[in-house]
């Protein structure tokens, strides 16, 4: 069998520390930009240019090009490759083989014997993915496997990372580095980065703890909970207002924060009436409160709602929601929130919807943020919209 060598970019420590290991099966749980998908290529290049028959699998077809892509280039040197498009495998002149697959389909991956896989983002695979295709896959020669990821909450990539330290179980190995071990990031981005981000997603997928609580988003709540019930609007003080308009069984919500004591004065919530009596309480709201701006939902139903109250007057800006915005809405309020910056009424309805209120991570690095089935979180977008016209609209327009 010809065995050859090549020369690919030196690792970083914690890199040489993962690829040394002897261990069977490693499992590598790391934060952010640590390195781990090139920790992952270089092992998987190694044991092909063995003349082992490798598996690489990601948790969809859009990580799974990314990674086709890269490892193509990075073999493109050898001679007599063989690549297949269709089935997406290399086979090298070393009798090695470099097979990517996508897991969104478990089922389609049942299939031949193996010596090696790489799990990459395993926290984000269906938990049957490796006892029910890939561990069987490796019985017959023996092979070995490495799961990479970011953690996510405790689940089934945890249980496999608290194996890997269990010394009872001498075939597994676990590894845990943060985003700050990888020598070629900026301290300085970091720092920024942690001052951008809530707690518990910087702690997640830059330092890579694994959180009991992770798809909870607000904390501090009881203690933000002292803003004093029955303000009254005060002549030179700044209001702003946050609208979140209800659809069908939905709730629309008014929330109103003074901007200089950061703290939440009015609420109101209603449902189950017509758009011309909707916006009616919002006018008489604002009549009294004379917000300088209110940000309002624009999707959808809220369109042709700010029309209608500019044509009256109203200071309102249009806010679309999107994936990204609604991201950025809401973790600027629960920074608010984890620090102290905003006082809330301890309205009970709000409480729990901010108590309640879930983000799931989703494959790929994205996020989900929303209510729990069967739950709302109209409170809670009427409140982050008001926040981000705390935080955003300059200017302001003083009570008369």
């Amino acid at each position: 069998m010809l065995t050859l060598t090549a020369q690919f970019m030196r690792p970083h420590i914690g890199q040489e520390q993962i690829l040394r290991s002897k261990a069977r099966f490693k499992v590598v749980a790391c934060g952010r930009r640590f390195g781990k998908t090139e920790t992952g290529k270089t092992a998987i290049r190694e044991a092909a240019l063995r003349g082992q028959r490798c598996w690489w699998l990601a948790p969809t077809y859009q990580m799974a090009s990314q990674t086709w892509r890269d490892i193509k280039a990075d073999l493109a040197f050898l001679p007599a490759l063989r690549i297949s498009e269709t089935e997406r495998r290399i086979d090298l002149p070393t009798g090695g083989m470099i097979a990517i697959r996508s897991t969104h389909y478990p089922d389609n991956l049942r299939g031949e014997g193996l010596d090696f896989a790489v799990l990459d983002e395993a926290a984000f695979m269906e938990p049957s993915v490796w006892p029910q295709i890939v561990r069987p896959m490796l019985l017959e020669r023996r092979g070995a496997a490495m799961f990479l990821s970011t953690p996510f909450g405790r689940n089934w990539f945890y249980e496999l990372y608290r194996l890997g330290l269990d010394p009872a179980e001498p075939d597994w190995a676990a590894f845990r580095f943060s985003s700050y071990d990888n020598p070629y990031i900026s301290r300085e981005e970091l720092a920024t980065f942690r001052r951008q981000t809530p707690e518990r997603i910087f702690r997640e997928e830059y330092l890579a703890e694994f959180i009991e609580d992770a798809g909870r988003v607000f904390r501090n709540l009881r203690e933000a909970a002292i803003a004093p019930v029955g303000a009254q609007p005060q002549a030179g003080r700044r209001y702003v207002a946050g609208v979140d308009w209800g659809r069908e069984h939905d709730y629309t919500a008014i929330v109103i924060i003074e901007a200089e004591t950061q703290r939440v004065v009015a609420i109101d919530r209603f449902r189950g009436v017509g758009w011309a009596l909707q916006r009616g309480r919002l006018v008489a709201l604002c009549q009294r409160w004379r917000p300088a701006v209110i940000m309002a939902e624009a999707n959808s139903i809220g369109a042709p709602n700010i029309e209608a109250l500019q044509a009256e007057g109203l200071p309102v800006r249009p806010f679309t929601t999107t994936a990204k915005s609604k991201r950025h809405i809401i973790e600027r309020l629960a920074l608010a929130l984890e620090r102290g910056e905003l006082a809330l009424l301890p309205d009970e309805t709000l409480l729990h919807e901010l108590a309640t209120y879930q983000l799931e991570r989703l494959v790929g690095g994205g996020y989900r943020y929303g209510a729990p089935a069967g739950g709302h979180d109209d409170t809670v977008m009427a409140l982050a919209l008001a926040w981000h016209g705390v935080l955003h609209s300059g200017g302001g327009v003083d009570f008369a």
